[in-house]
């Protein structure tokens, strides 16, 4: 590597319209093992949940180190919307981070500006991972950082939906992820599959269209990949690594029980 090259940054597929649909996984345990096993499954991105799960800044920081030595594009979830945590996110070099709980153009602006450096924005450091430890230059860097990253607002809140077109409008805002389980909740519903959420759904699915950007969303299992599509979802976030260990234990024990003595 010389000062002039960028180190090689798995980025995040961020689909274009009329792309094959882009299946991820949240990610809440903290060992590096599970990004080595999951970056063997081929799958398009994980996100290390650091809003819901026991994630400190170095178990970030190793994670996001072994998904960039395999080449698997990682994303973190901040636990809310503060610059400094999108700015430790991105020094460690994750590929992109998703910000929960966007309720406003304002807050949106203030996460777009805090994201990309220059004035009022993400500090600068040439000794971190995603300047190559010094060894690549600032030029090469600040234009990596323009074009290698991507912000991702969770959209969660009934103000949000409303907001929806503006925030999807902002340039530094790369995607939409429509948050089922907090609207429901917010709705004083139960049920984040709720039919009573299906207008604000579409209403956040029209304005990423509108804006040219991706909509993203959870899915419980690969069975409600088709459903998603078909309402617009370009980036499923596909359970969690834990959901997988569940599965795969209930299915071994249902085979076990159809051997009982």
């Amino acid at each position: 590597m010389t000062s002039d090259n960028s180190p090689i940054v798995p980025r995040l597929p961020l689909p274009r319209p009329g792309e094959r649909l882009r299946a991820g996984v949240f990610v809440k345990t903290p060992a590096i093992e599970i990004v080595e096993l999951l970056a063997l499954s081929t799958i398009d991105f994980i996100c290390l949940d650091a809003e819901h799960s026991p994630f400190d800044r170095l178990a970030l920081d190793r994670m996001i180190a072994m998904a960039r030595a395999l080449s698997l594009p990682c994303l973190v979830r901040i636990a809310a919307a503060r610059p400094e945590a999108i700015m430790q996110a991105f020094d460690m070099g994750a590929g992109g981070v998703m910000v929960p709980h966007v309720a406003s153009v304002e807050m949106a602006m203030d996460i777009a500006r805090w994201s990309r450096f220059g004035h009022g924005g993400r500090g600068y450091a040439g000794s971190t991972r995603a300047a190559g430890y010094t060894t690549q230059g600032m030029a090469a860097t600040l234009a990596e950082a323009r074009t290698g990253r991507c912000v991702i607002a969770q959209i969660e809140e009934p103000e949000g939906v409303a907001a929806a077109s503006a925030i999807a409008a902002i340039d530094g805002i790369d995607a939409l992820f429509i948050g089922a389980a907090d609207l429901a909740v917010a709705q004083g519903l139960t049920r984040s599959d709720d039919p009573a959420l299906a207008e604000a759904f579409e209403t956040v699915s029209k304005a990423a269209t509108a804006a040219g950007k991706p909509l993203a969303g959870f899915v419980a299992s690969a069975d409600q990949l088709a459903e998603a599509r078909s309402k617009g979802v370009a980036m499923a976030f596909v359970g969690s690594e834990q959901n997988f260990v569940l599965a795969g234990a209930r299915a071994l024990m249902r085979a076990a029980a159809e051997h009982a003595a």
